[in-house]
């Protein structure tokens, strides 16, 4: 699997997996770090380091399981970019010496190169004698050319819970305040989201939109002078990344967490469960797994990717209905207490593998 780092959301449930007590209680578990890459930034590029890493993993691998005889392998590899190419190699060597193997897909990206023929011919052989582990089942799409329903389990992620109380209520304030949290990068929507803001205002609304997340492909000087151009400099602060209370702190003080994110390997938003956490309702978009966590106007609403004006409706529906948007965020903070807890993701990814060693 893949740990940190770098800190990415399926290195993260790497971690929460290698530390859960109720896995390692239930099985006897060997545990190796898939990555090859420390930075984010390193993530699909190819290099001497790299390959190296490979090749030292591809011996570990093979020790450990001449030592240990696992009765299952289970395996979190890449669904698209270069790195599909490293961790199809690695499921074919493992293929080798043991053939009760499962895949724990937490991106996407299979179908939109299923079509080409390299592409396909890899992902026929790829998916031969697998079982996957999805998301959710608006994912399943992307892998139904290869395989059957019938061979695939979901379990949707889980997270701990907040270091800083999110039933505390928030500081009074008259001004609404937004919340953004992902990495700075435009696929996360952060200038769908600017734009939005920017229309917001024209409307006449008193607000605060809060950025948080590290600096990629939109740099700190750029976004800056976008928030100058729109004439958003009291409207919008952005704060870097937060992490730990710092992070907590800024979610108790939001009244809506906004999310338009066009990623294409968008699956399952973490940061849509830590805003459900804090009783936030969201404003996010159909990408991925997306809806499952966020039901349309039950625990907040879902928009089209790069639509501003119908981003800019519903932050405008979140501030002229506090009260509703308030019972919006309970509804969402009831849902993350049946379904996204940690313990709740432990539970089920026990489930399914004892299911898989039967």
């Amino acid at each position: 699997m893949h740990m940190p780092p770098p800190i990415h959301g399926a290195a993260m449930m790497g971690k929460y997996i290698h530390d859960s007590k109720l896995v390692n209680d239930e099985f006897e578990c060997r545990y190796i770090n898939m990555s090859t890459s420390n930075k984010l930034n390193d993530i699909g590029k190819i290099n001497l380091h790299k390959l190296f890493s490979l090749w030292s993993l591809l011996k570990v691998i093979r020790k450990i399981i001449r030592d240990f005889s696992p009765g299952l392998i289970y395996l979190t590899p890449n669904a698209s970019g270069k790195a599909f190419f490293k961790d199809f190699l690695i499921i074919q060597f493992v293929k080798c010496h043991c053939r009760n193997i499962v895949v724990h897909y937490h991106n996407k990206g299979i179908s939109t190169n299923q079509d080409k023929w390299l592409y396909d011919k890899l992902h026929k052989k790829l998916f031969e004698d697998l079982k996957v582990i999805l998301l959710s089942k608006e994912l399943y799409p992307d892998i139904s050319k290869y395989v059957m329903q019938e061979d695939v389990y979901y379990c949707a992620n889980g997270i701990p819970m907040a270091s800083v109380d999110p039933v505390l209520k928030k500081e009074n304030s008259a001004v609404f305040r937004f919340l953004f949290l992902s990495n700075m990068m435009r696929s996360k929507g952060v200038y769908t989201l600017l734009n939005a803001c920017m229309l917001l205002k024209k409307k006449g609304f008193s607000f605060i939109c809060t950025f948080i997340g590290d600096w990629k492909d939109i740099t700190e000087i750029d976004f800056r002078k976008r928030v100058e151009a729109l004439q958003l400099t009291n409207n919008v602060i952005a704060v870097g990344p937060k992490y730990g209370e710092d992070k907590q702190r800024l979610l108790s003080m939001a009244d809506c967490f906004v999310f338009p994110t066009v990623y294409a390997n968008e699956a399952f938003s973490l940061v849509l469960l830590e805003a459900m956490q804090h009783r936030l309702p969201c404003i996010s978009t159909y990408e991925g797994g997306i809806p499952s966590i966020v039901d349309d106007e039950e625990t907040g609403f879902l928009v089209e990717v790069h639509n501003e004006e119908m981003l800019c409706d519903k932050m405008k529906w979140m501030m002229e209905n506090p009260d509703e948007a308030k019972k919006m965020g309970n509804k969402g903070w009831s849902k993350f207490q049946q379904e996204y807890t940690l313990e709740a993701f432990e539970q089920r990814f026990v489930n399914i593998l004892k299911a898989l060693t039967c």
